[in-house]
């Protein structure tokens, strides 16, 4: 219903064209008043109202979506994503929850929860400690096979994070809050310049892990085992929603470090940074002279990454986003020569 189209107007009484304005809409839900924004057909023609088929569905949907957030009430989303992050169908989400069996299967076909219900569902989404809280409290309303199935999900879940500390998850979190797409191999990148230019322009490090000079550049292991089965696909992870909480494990500084990372190295995929960093003196040296093309664990020292960062704020102005992309063009520059 994009631009112009035609559908039947009662007043013309003809097929004519028709406009979508947005119009601003008061309905009472649950004893409260609420305004929403719909989107209105207005006859080119003779200017009156028009009902074209699924705008009315497409209005029920925007109001639903307002409300939700409004209220900060779960998603139908948020649902099915819990149910595939535990492993659990609609039924054993419900009994796992302390709902009625056929709860979640009801909000799942568009009823919104109460607040109590939303808030339960979310934190659940949010923090394993939580399902599993609400998996031992009512494993006698599961099967044994469901019950076992989430906690070995839990473990699952929490043997993943173990190798990667607080503070790295916290930055990757940030990352994808920021940027619409990313690979593993633009994420890796992503980290190490974060971590390059935060000791540059901090004197201090983001997070403790240190990264190896592989074939590909520099890569926190680490995250990588956390990644892997993504590959060369963009990384879209249902264990994300359990990050959200460590955001705030980044100080004002951090986060604006992040955003300039996501604002300039984040613009280029992969291959493109893995290219800039094997011009840099931390990868080549860890290296020792190793062709390009043979595998190496070898640690990147950050006391080297330190140093490097460091002579690179003597002519860039790593404080702003422009003086990182000067940056870039002039490694890209010299790459490509």
């Amino acid at each position: 219903m994009k631009g112009k189209v035609k559908d039947f107007c009662t007043e013309c009484r003809r097929e004519t064209e028709y406009i979508l304005k947005p119009v601003c809409v008061e309905k009472t839900i649950r004893g409260k008043k609420y305004k929403f924004r719909v989107m209105n057909a207005v006859c080119t023609v003779c200017g009156a109202n028009m009902c074209p088929r699924g705008l009315m569905d497409k209005n029920v949907a925007m109001i639903d979506q307002q409300y939700r957030q409004k209220e900060n009430i779960v998603t139908i989303e948020e649902i099915d994503k819990l149910m595939k992050l535990y492993n659990l169908n609609k039924s054993s989400l419900s009994l796992a929850l302390g709902f009625g069996e056929i709860t979640i299967k009801r909000y799942l076909n568009g009823q919104v929860p109460s607040k109590e219900y939303s808030d339960r569902i979310r934190q659940a989404l949010h923090s394993t400690d939580y399902m599993e809280k609400m998996l031992d409290e009512h494993k006698d309303l599961l099967t044994d096979v469901a019950y076992q199935k989430a906690k070995n999900e839990i473990e699952n879940i929490r043997n993943s994070f173990k190798k990667v500390s607080p503070k790295l998850l916290a930055v990757i979190y940030t990352l994808f809050m920021l940027l619409d797409e990313i690979t593993p191999l633009m994420l890796q990148k992503l980290l190490y310049y974060a971590q390059g230019i935060c000791m540059a322009t901090t004197h201090r490090e983001l997070f403790y892990e240190d990264c190896e000079a592989w074939v590909h550049g520099p890569v926190y292991r680490s995250v990588y085992d956390l990644f892997r089965d993504f590959h060369y696909n963009p990384i879209d992870d249902l264990r994300f929603c359990l990050f959200e909480n460590l955001a705030n494990r980044l100080d004002s500084t951090e986060k604006k470090i992040i955003e300039r990372i996501a604002n300039t190295f984040g613009s280029y995929g992969g291959k493109t940074l893995e290219r800039i960093t094997h011009t840099e003196k931390p990868w080549i040296r860890a290296r020792h002279g190793l062709p390009d093309d043979m595998g190496s664990d070898a640690v990147i020292d950050k006391k080297s990454i330190r140093i490097f960062f460091d002579s690179l704020a003597e002519k860039y102005d790593f404080q702003t986003d422009e003086g990182v992309k000067k940056y870039i063009s002039d490694k890209l520059n010299i790459s490509l020569k």
